[in-house]
């Protein structure tokens, strides 16, 4: 029930993140999340299930390899795609909200970021790049909010090469809160309790 619940609220925050938040402005973000935003803003198609479709050989690879991963993660991988593609019409409110985009991308990667954070908190994935990225993490142990970013970067400046009216810059900005906030969320399960 626990895993249940840290899936749901996960993946509606990585949902709430993306329609709110990035889309109205045409934001992209790391991961197989930015690889479907640019499907989106390219070709019209739903993000969510361009999410899904993207990580299904990732998912090969987790079962071939990490099968605990697989299976720690193919719950939130669904849960995240569905959710994301039933809350796309927050992306009608985010932009009546008009709020600044360099803060609009930063609250894209706080939610997106703490969505992750949570999940990798409790070793589920949400599927994608961040399921490599933690399968990567493990194997040479680093943290996976640092991966995570290194990949993200990549990912933003090409897709910033295919699309004439995203905000490279802005972009970055969302890549940045989501790696800073994921690796704080995550250091907190290695860190000891200073509780009495």
């Amino acid at each position: 029930m626990k895993k249940t619940i840290t899936i749901l609220i996960g993946s509606l925050l990585i949902a709430i993140g993306i329609n709110l938040f990035l889309v109205p402005y045409k934001l992209l973000e790391g991961g197989a999340i930015g690889i479907s935003l640019v499907f989106h803003y390219l070709f019209g198609v739903k993000v969510g299930l361009t999410y899904l479709l993207i990580s299904i050989p990732i998912f090969i690879i987790a079962w071939f390899f990490y099968r605990t991963f697989f299976y720690n993660g193919i719950h939130g991988m669904l849960l995240s795609s569905l959710i994301i593609d039933l809350l796309y019409p927050l992306h009608y409110l985010g932009r009546t909200m008009a709020i600044a985009p360099i803060l609009s991308a930063a609250l894209g990667g706080i939610f997106i970021g703490a969505g992750v954070g949570i999940m990798f908190l409790h070793d589920i994935s949400d599927g994608g790049i961040d399921l490599l990225a933690q399968m990567v993490s493990k194997k040479l142990k680093l943290n996976p909010g640092l991966v995570i970013f290194g990949f993200d970067i990549v990912i933003v400046s090409i897709g910033s090469m295919l699309l004439i009216s995203t905000h490279l810059i802005l972009s970055y900005v969302t890549v940045l809160f989501v790696g800073v906030t994921t690796s704080y969320i995550v250091s907190k399960k290695s860190r000891p309790s200073t509780r009495t």
